[in-house]
């Protein structure tokens, strides 16, 4: 392949390869081939590291806004890697002709979504571009936090472990196709974007022992991240999966499978048996995990695969998401 495709940034397989292929094979050292959604630097205190880019069309969307969702996923990325997030920078590169009071709004998002998770915007640049040259404002935000004592990690999951995710799944998806497309449901589907921290710190602790979130290339994609990088199989029950009766039934219309819509407020949790029931619990006692469910178990067989077993009693291997499910939705 010549030249850069809309599914090079779907989170997926084309992802994937474009990182290895070329930016590992160039770049690559003990910090970067971690790999995770942030890096651990080394030091008398361990700090986590991140950085995201975000190019969401449209930029305000049931839910939330380019700017939200900035904020929540850089925070969400350092805290389901066992670390508190504590300063975030923020970058924005905005086109020619956008509206001040579009960029206003923007802003105050950022501000009260920010102090809401008590991370505060300690540095940042703007960049101003021909009009034509970008579409209308792109986001990035770095954060540093704290590692804490209990890590977490790929590296310390073991079999007959339990899956957990917080919430329903594909919200943000069928949020942002509704909107980019006028598209109305008969139950209404508003994006998940939140920033998940405190929702992390109510359950974390010895007993979890890997935490993800599912943003793009969904919980399809993200569990196929873990299972090679662990080195063990997943499989998932059909009947668990939570779904908004709305994003189901967008699916079931449009012929999406949830399992590969972007999701941006939930998060994964691989939790050891003797942990599982105290951490469901703790999950469902916070706002943004009332709907947690068990959905899966870690296995030892056909290391690599995620599996998902049907009603029937049929199983199905899940897959990376192939191609481009639905183009910039973060």
């Amino acid at each position: 392949m010549e030249r850069i495709i809309m599914a090079h940034g779907s989170g997926g397989r084309l992802s994937h390869q474009l990182v290895q292929d070329l930016f590992q094979k160039y770049l690559g050292n003990d910090y970067l081939n971690q790999m995770n959604d942030a890096t651990i630097l080394p030091g008398s205190t361990k700090l986590a590291l991140t950085t995201d880019s975000f190019v969401v069309n449209p930029i305000f969307f049931r839910g939330g806004d380019i700017g939200k969702l900035a904020v929540c996923g850089t925070i969400n990325d350092l805290s389901v890697t066992g670390a508190r997030p504590r300063y975030l920078s923020l970058a924005v590169i905005l086109e020619e002709g956008f509206l001040i009071e579009d960029l206003e709004r923007i802003v105050q998002s950022i501000a009260e979504t920010s102090q809401k998770a008590g991370v505060p915007i300690v540095c940042g640049d703007t960049k101003v571009v021909e009009r034509g040259s970008a579409d209308k404002i792109f986001i990035n935000t770095t954060g540093v936090g704290f590692l804490q004592e209990h890590l977490v990690g790929p590296e310390y999951i073991q079999p007959g472990d339990y899956l957990l995710i917080s919430g329903t799944i594909g919200d943000h998806g069928i949020a942002i196709l509704a909107d980019r497309e006028g598209l109305e449901f008969g139950t209404p589907v508003v994006s998940d974007c939140a920033p998940l921290n405190h929702l992390i710190e109510s359950f974390y602790g010895p007993g979890v022992r890997c935490m993800r979130d599912p943003t793009r290339g969904g919980v399809g994609t993200t569990l196929n991240e873990i299972a090679r990088q662990a080195k063990v199989s997943i499989v998932l029950e059909e009947e668990s999966l939570p779904l908004n009766p709305g994003v189901e039934g967008a699916c079931g219309m449009l012929g999406l499978d949830p399992l590969y819509l972007a999701n941006e407020g939930k998060v994964l949790a691989v939790v050891a048996p003797e942990a599982v029931e105290e951490v469901l619990a703790k999950m469902k006692a916070h706002p943004l995990g009332e709907q947690a469910a068990v959905i899966g178990r870690i296995g030892e067989k056909d290391p690599g695969l995620v599996l998902l077993k049907t009603p029937l009693g049929g199983k199905r291997v899940v897959g990376m998401l192939e191609g481009e499910h639905l183009p910039r939705i973060c």
